[in-house]
């Protein structure tokens, strides 16, 4: 059913404060020409501590159609937006009047400890993607992203091309929904797996961890993330870019705690952060699922190099409690 003429986010909030009837078709916009106002959303989601996953499934809308609607690709419908809102267990007006303190300002933390739908973080259920995006990531793992076409990706979702134009306004949409998707993993889990650490130590070693449990686990979105970054156009670049050096610096803030502690002795802590980083962020590049290495061991093992790199030598035993380390491996790839 089509929408009906956009309608100004101060109109809606003027309307629902005087209980006025508005069309749940009618899109909520702040300026003429703007397609909503997806960024409250957003704001409100982070504020409650859920993850873009679970509100997606529970307003019944696929994670990239939430991920277009809260980055402005999609237009926000003040029907959908009073479903976000129940969901949430808010009113409606507070999300219109940005009444809502973020997940930083609620509780200290960033957004990022989002509680991942209740998951452990070491636990990676199979992504729910709808057609369209499932069938770019195939084409953009094929092809890279400029050789694939809305055409190629219309053929592989077994879907017209105006049906993915329908929810994806363009091939760049779909490239934002899909890092959109992994930084909003990495985000929960990287914060999730420090905090279940009890030492300093212990804690650098389970983000190291979970960075390359992700970068196994999700290897095709994790491949895309390294190599279309030059695909970008503006603003979603500086704004992608950002998450990325978030991700960072909460590693060089780990870092920089183990230091403090006498814990690290590494002379260049940036330069072996960014090293530590680099090597997980490669596991794509060569890491097979079902190869003679699984992804927990490949992980705990990074975890323990990427400890040896901050002390500035070798040790022959995990120095941190988890796992015991394997004494035969198949030297040959995975």
């Amino acid at each position: 059913m089509s929408s009906d003429p956009p309608i100004l986010l101060q109109s809606v909030l003027q309307a629902r404060c005087s209980m006025f009837s508005v069309s749940e078709h009618t899109i909520v916009s702040e300026g003429p020409g703007d397609t909503g106002a997806g960024h409250l959303v957003r704001r409100a989601r982070t504020a409650a501590g859920v993850s873009l996953r679970e509100l997606a499934r529970n307003i019944g809308v696929s994670a990239g159609t939430l991920s277009a609607i809260e980055n402005g690709k999609t237009p926000l419908t003040v029907g959908r937006l009073d479903r976000i809102a129940a969901e949430l267990g808010v009113a409606t007006v507070d999300i219109l009047a940005n009444r809502l303190p973020s997940a930083a300002d609620a509780t200290g933390t960033s957004p990022a400890r989002s509680t991942g739908d209740g998951q452990p973080w070491r636990t990676f259920e199979p992504l729910d993607l709808d057609p369209a995006l499932d069938a770019a990531i195939a084409a953009f793992m094929q092809t890279g992203y400029h050789g694939a076409t809305m055409r190629s990706i219309a053929a592989n979702a077994g879907m017209s091309v105006a049906g993915i134009y329908h929810y994806y306004p363009s091939k760049q949409d779909l490239l934002v929904a899909i890092f959109d998707l992994g930084m909003a993993e990495l985000h929960w889990r990287i914060p999730a797996a420090r905090d279940d650490g009890v030492s300093v130590v212990e804690r650098f070693a389970n983000m190291v961890e979970a960075l390359a449990l992700f970068h196994t686990h999700r290897g095709d979105l994790a491949f895309i993330g390294a190599s279309e970054m030059r695909s970008f156009d503006e603003p979603s670049r500086s704004r992608i870019a950002a998450l990325r050096s978030d991700i960072q610096r909460m590693i060089d803030d780990q870092v920089a705690s183990g230091i403090r502690a006498g814990e690290f002795t590494t002379r260049y802590p940036r330069e072996a952060a960014r090293a530590v980083s680099t090597m997980c962020t490669s596991l794509p590049q060569w890491f097979r699922p079902g190869g003679p290495v699984s992804q927990q061991q490949i992980a705990f093992e990074y975890a323990q190099f990427a400890v040896d790199i901050m002390r500035g030598h070798t040790r022959p035993e995990p120095t941190w409690p988890r796992l015991h380390r394997r004494e035969h491996r198949d030297t040959g790839g995975s």
